[in-house]
């Protein structure tokens, strides 16, 4: 489902990305800053460990408060600990658990790890800073009911090795299996009307930006009402107020029977 690797520039130097941080610090206009590597910042093979010490540096002579990264469990350690307790700025560290369910992550996902792992990853990481986990709805080969249900199992599950959940709908990338597989029919990226019902349902603080919300590649509705309730989505993120959720739309009966249909036919439908 992910295309990134199509886009990777694989000749970056530590040089090059300390131009453009020092670049980017020059327009500072916030106290938290969040560098988004699509991997895993403590890998030394992606950034190494001088350079996250000038990173380090430069935001807290610069007055940033805090630092949010991105790591895959197997990169945390009691090591990975001392160099965040030393950093001198608080450091978040989300970390793409998908769901609980190691069969999914595994089979439907291919991540490469087990909950344990991320378990154990957590224990150690909040004893130094905070950690925010990613969930990721509708993967390929779940119906829009099972999908639902998996976020919310795994909320529970996620909710106390965590500070923060974020859930992320699924968009449809060029050059990936899911794209095949939505070519043919066979799969639908998430109704809006389900993250919803996650949101209102959620039992811990999280957040969602639907990315592509409207587009016919990314979580969608009847594309009437979904810049409407993509926007509630966003404010809901904001405040955590379910309150915000006030849009009614005809297609909302639609989503509904769909639930119903795929649970009985185990097929999944494309409107």
């Amino acid at each position: 489902m992910c295309s990134y690797y199509l886009e990777a520039k694989r000749d970056v130097t530590s040089e090059y990305i300390e131009t453009e941080l020092d670049r980017l610090l020059e327009k500072k206009r916030a106290d938290i800053i969040k560098i988004f590597t699509s991997g895993s910042f403590f890998d030394d093979n992606e950034l190494n460990k001088d350079l996250r010490k000038k990173i380090y540096d430069k935001l807290r002579r610069n007055g940033f408060k805090k630092l949010i990264v991105e790591s895959r469990p197997e990169f945390i350690s009691e090591t990975t600990a001392r160099e965040i307790q030393e950093a001198g700025i608080e450091i978040e560290v989300g970390i793409g658990v998908e769901t609980s369910n190691d069969h999914y992550r595994e089979k439907l996902i291919n991540k490469g790890f087990t909950f344990r792992d991320f378990v154990e990853a957590s224990k150690i990481l909040r004893e130094v800073g905070r950690v925010k986990v990613y969930l990721l709805l509708k993967p390929p080969l779940l119906s829009e009911k099972e999908a639902i249900d998996d976020i919310i199992k795994s909320i529970k599950d996620v909710r106390p090795h965590s500070d923060i959940i974020s859930l992320n709908l699924m968009t449809i990338h060029k050059r990936t299996l899911v794209e095949r597989l939505w070519k043919l029919e066979a799969y639908r990226p998430p109704w809006l009307w389900s993250a919803v019902e996650i949101l209102k349902k959620a039992d811990a603080e999280i957040i969602c930006d639907p990315v592509a919300a409207g587009k016919i590649r990314g979580p969608h509705n009847c594309f009437k009402c979904d810049n409407q309730v993509a926007k509630e989505i966003r404010e809901f993120s904001l405040t955590q107020n379910k309150g915000v959720f006030k849009t009614k739309c005809e297609c909302k009966k639609i989503w509904e029977l769909c639930l119903k249909v795929e649970s009985i036919t185990d097929v999944p439908l494309t409107p």
